[in-house]
């Protein structure tokens, strides 16, 4: 199979699966390793993170309107109750930056120790639990955050805390962990994943800005992150197969940001609590089989 379809296949699954909480991280790497890709190969490394800022360009798209009012309201907020520290955008720096320390300080650790597809495997089961439970919990009790403009500082401290979990256990999901962390200290179904997605901007944009970092000056950011550099040349087909991939991610995203809204107000998340069970354990029983291991 040619890079460029390879490409057009994992555009369709970050696309799909980035804003589910499904971990993106786990759909990739089992779809590259079907495909025979090397899952430590640092090109492919690379361009898994920089495809997911497709799909967030794609809610910075459909979200933007709302985007813009949280700006054009700071510090003081829609209701003129809030104050440099409380406002949404305050909140969701605050939560960004307990991602960014833990995740960056145990990166090393986390890519040596916990990038195989068995790690994966119980990081889609445990999490599926995880989310099972605190959702079953939280539509049985009163909501005490109805909307992102109610939240206080230390839900954003915890969210952000919880989604450095996502960077350091693969498959563990960071729409998983912000919406799960989110419902436990008392945040409506809404207002959860209204939060996941004003996260998962600055996230995952940083997370892509790092990476080609990382690959167009290799020297330099591995001497920031203290590791070996990197070695990949960035070729004209690397660049065509890059932007492929983000543009396919772009569009299937578009469609599947506002589904999953409308499903998940209707119904909840059990459902994709019980696929990440399912996919995690026929992933520990047959995944070795299937992709050739």
């Amino acid at each position: 199979m040619n890079a460029y379809l390879q490409s057009v296949i994992l555009g369709i699954v970050e696309g799909l699966t980035e804003f589910l909480p499904v971990s993106s991280t786990a759909h990739l790497r089992i779809a590259e390793a079907m495909m025979k890709i090397p899952l430590d190969d640092a090109y492919w490394a690379m361009y898994t993170v920089v495809i997911q800022a497709g799909a967030i360009f794609a809610l910075l798209l459909l979200y933007l309107t709302r985007i813009l009012d949280f700006f054009r309201t700071f510090p003081r907020g829609e209701r003129g109750d809030k104050n440099f520290f409380t406002h949404p955008i305050s909140l969701t720096i605050i939560a960004f930056t307990c991602t960014t320390i833990p995740a960056l300080a145990l990166k090393k650790w986390s890519d040596k120790h916990l990038g195989s597809l068995t790690a994966i495997a119980w990081a889609l089961v445990i999490g599926g639990v995880i989310m099972w439970a605190v959702d079953f919990w939280a539509s049985r009790s009163d909501p005490s955050t109805e909307h992102v403009e109610d939240m206080n500082i230390l839900q954003a401290i915890w969210i952000g805390l919880c989604q450095s979990l996502s960077a350091i256990f693969p498959g563990t999901s960071r729409s998983m962990s912000t919406i799960a962390s989110a419902q436990l200290v008392g945040m409506s179904r809404p207002s959860a994943l209204e939060f996941s997605f004003l996260l998962s901007i600055p996230t995952m944009l940083a997370a892509t800005a790092y990476d080609l970092l990382k690959e167009l000056h290799p020297s330099r950011s591995a001497q920031l992150a203290g590791v070996e550099p990197a070695h990949v040349v960035m070729t004209g087909e690397h660049w065509i197969v890059l932007i492929i991939g983000f543009v396919v991610s772009f569009i299937v995203a578009f469609g599947v940001v506002e589904w999953f809204l409308g499903w998940v107000r209707k119904h909840g998340f059990t459902v994709f609590a019980i696929y990440r069970i399912l996919a995690g354990g026929a992933l520990l029983i047959w995944g070795a089989k299937l992709i050739g291991q």
